[in-house]
């Protein structure tokens, strides 16, 4: 405060004669000031992603509609499981805090809500599709949105490669981008299907399946998805959505349940209790078996309510001739996914889902949207490449119109367009020009602040005006 009172004091004389001068000038009529700034504000510049987010000032409030009723939603914690097994002890943990995944508010100072942009509260369920395994899969996102009209596709999803552990480990730079993606706004998910045991397409046989499941409800591959968590946390996505030993009712993986459904409940308990170990972690485990009875009932190897959080479902057009109303009231279908989950106090989801035996079925594609708004899964995520995709794939043209008639412009911003703007060219100068007749003063940049702008003195202002 000394300093600042010295300042003021050996500054008071000019000051005074600086506003005396001032004064006279302006009451002679002969003074005007230009704007400190005259060149027009430019346009918002969209941001890189998945489609236009709303831009405004630094501390103002969203002033979307969607802005007024934030949504703000948290998972329990999960109970910690027990886990059977004599080899490598699992420490206990779990998930702590609101996964970063889920928008969150935060008072500004004036005790109103504020948002980041591109943190609008959604009105339908977070939805995006397959696309590809690696970097294009992202690069893809914002163009399928662009096809969309700017649709908001808020999910990211990928799998690990099965064929040996080191890639289930996620290893190298594989999830790299995808991270990336997940970080550059809070409101994302990134959904990461995880295998629960290597060479997971190459047809081993029930009795070797049967013997590596009982290793690994052990503990013998317990070092695999502690390497797998570590990763993703140090990614800095600890709150990826792991579909675990996805279609484990089918027989096309290595990790199915038929062989040993008890010895798959303890594995995955032992997988998931590994995982959840690890500290900063904050992940959510999605059950997902295929649609239907498929080779066991899915519900036989259900592992318990403290080690999911997600009851999901993966749900193609399938089989030949079978109507959606089947598909929906089928033993292990559609309906019986949603009664059970809401029984478990879970929510939903569709990792996969898309065309598939019946061709170009704009029915099919059609009742399943209508089914995902009515039942509000957590996300859903369409397989986009043929034969089960509507962007990428031409061959079911019926079907892709029905898609993008449903989804263009869904979640996007109401206050932005549907493509980004360009700005125009001022059709004027950018640059402030003096008043005729008139000659700017340098007055210094604190006294040209306290006027608004230079001080521009007429030398004529003795001579009578018209």
């Amino acid at each position: 405060m000394a300093a600042e009172r010295r300042w003021t004091k050996n500054r008071r004389l000019p000051l005074i004669t600086a506003g005396v001068l001032v004064s006279l000038v302006v009451a002679s009529g002969s003074v005007t000031t230009e704007p400190a700034d005259a060149s027009p504000r430019p346009d918002p510049t969209p941001t890189t992603g998945s489609g236009p987010v709303p831009w405004w000032p630094d501390g103002a409030a969203d002033p979307s509609p969607a802005a007024a009723d934030p949504v703000a939603a948290s998972d329990p914690p999960a109970p910690e499981p027990s886990v059977s097994g004599s080899q490598d002890p699992v420490p206990s943990a779990t998930p702590s805090g609101t996964p970063s995944g889920t928008p969150t508010e935060s008072p500004s100072p004036s005790g109103s809500p504020t948002q980041e942009p591109g943190a609008n509260a959604p009105k339908y369920p977070a939805f995006g599709a397959y696309l590809d395994y690696g970097p294009r899969g992202v690069t893809r996102m914002a163009q399928l949105s662009q096809w969309l009209g700017g649709a908001d596709l808020r999910v990211g999803h990928t799998y690990l490669p099965g064929d040996r552990w080191s890639n289930i480990e996620g290893a190298d730079s594989f999830l790299d981008s995808w991270a990336e993606w997940r970080k550059e706004r809070d409101d994302r998910l990134f959904v990461l299907n995880v295998p629960m045991l290597e060479r997971n397409e190459e047809g081993v046989p029930d009795a070797e399946v049967r013997k590596l499941l009982q290793q690994g409800a052990q503990g013998d591959f317990d070092r695999h998805y502690r390497a797998l968590a570590e990763n993703l946390v140090d990614l800095d996505v600890p709150d990826t959505v792991v579909v675990l030993g996805w279609e484990m009712n089918g027989t096309t993986y290595t990790h199915r349940c038929g062989p040993d459904p008890e010895s798959w409940k303890k594995y995955w308990k032992r997988i998931v209790t590994v995982m959840r170990s690890v500290p900063g972690q904050k992940f959510r485990f999605d059950f997902t078996p295929s649609r239907g009875r498929d080779a066991v009932p899915w519900t036989d190897c259900y592992p318990g309510d403290d080690v999911v959080d997600i009851v999901g479902m993966d749900s193609y057009d399938q089989p030949e001739n079978k109507s959606f109303d089947e598909q929906v009231s089928e033993p292990y279908g559609l309906q019986a996914q949603v009664d059970f989950a809401a029984e478990h106090k879970k929510p939903i989801s569709y990792p996969e889902w898309g065309l598939f035996r019946n061709g170009d079925n704009a029915e099919y594609m059609k009742r399943m949207l209508d089914w995902m708004d009515e039942h509000k899964p957590l996300y859903n995520t369409l397989t986009d490449y043929c034969p089960h995709g509507v962007w990428q794939c031409d061959k079911n043209p019926k079907a892709s119109e029905v898609y993008r008639t449903a989804l263009t412009g869904r979640d996007r911003p109401t206050d932005q367009p549907t493509e980004p703007t360009v700005p125009t060219e001022p059709t004027g100068p950018t640059e402030p020009t003096a008043p005729p007749e008139c000659s700017p003063v340098n007055l210094g940049d604190w006294i040209e602040h306290w006027l608004g702008g230079k001080l521009c003195l007429r030398f004529d202002w003795w001579k009578p005006r018209s």
